[in-house]
């Protein structure tokens, strides 16, 4: 069973997934990345460019998904250099604070309230975000193109990739697919006819939603949703 709600730290989303049905279903690209909790191990997810399995049994998880774009510098690393990946927390900050960060998890009485509490306390170390990085995602969800957004954003499409690819793991293009796609599974998840979607969310038609959608996911948008 998966649940989530709203965080304290602006913007992002606490989630919880506890063993059975969800516990094997692809996690799909969504321009964001996580902090994770499971088992006692601190784990970061970095940002996907196709659907990831979960491998091994169904476990229970804890994750704070943070807005997109803002993890890096909370992390202290590029998001290129967690693209597609899953790691340590360990492998980006010093064992023994890790340590100290799971000793205080494990003793919380709420796993998803301490991962906040540590995303709260680092975040005021690194101070307020990037505006520019929020003015892009609300540009590009909003179907602009990138070069539109560039503009309107005062910043050069060269330089504009070069932030992306710190923030996001990946160029402005890339982010407007991955943005696009989840705007087409809200649309499609409330039950909006595929043709009508397709033309929603920012597609040439129905044909190009299918093939975004197998390229990004590894799967159909029937398959997704559960239909035949």
């Amino acid at each position: 069973m998966y649940e989530e709600r709203p965080s304290r730290l602006a913007g992002a989303v606490v989630w919880r997934l506890t063993p059975g049905d969800d516990a094997a279903r692809p996690v799909l690209p969504d321009g964001c990345m996580d902090l994770l909790f499971s088992e006692g191990r601190l784990l970061v997810a970095g940002p996907d460019t196709r659907a990831h399995v979960p491998e091994g049994p169904p476990r229970a998880w804890t994750g704070l998904r943070f807005f997109p774009g803002t993890a890096p510098a909370l992390l202290g690393v590029p998001a290129t250099e967690l693209r597609d990946t899953r790691v340590e927390l360990t492998d980006l900050w010093p064992a023994a604070r890790v340590r100290r960060l799971r000793d205080r998890v494990m003793a919380a009485p709420d796993a998803a309230t301490a991962l906040e509490d540590i995303a709260l306390d680092r975040a005021a170390e690194c101070g307020r975000p990037d505006p520019l990085l929020r003015r892009l995602v609300e540009s590009l969800d909003a179907g602009r193109p990138v070069a539109a957004t560039a503009a309107e954003l005062g910043v050069g499409e060269r330089a504009l990739h070069r932030r992306c690819l710190t923030a996001f793991g990946y160029g402005p293009k890339t982010l407007a697919r991955i943005l696009r796609l989840q705007r087409a599974l809200a649309l499609a998840r409330s039950g909006v006819p595929y043709a009508e979607t397709a033309a929603r969310a920012g597609y040439a038609d129905q044909p190009h939603l299918a093939r975004d959608v197998r390229n990004l996911a590894g799967r159909t948008l029937g398959e997704l949703l559960g239909r035949p």
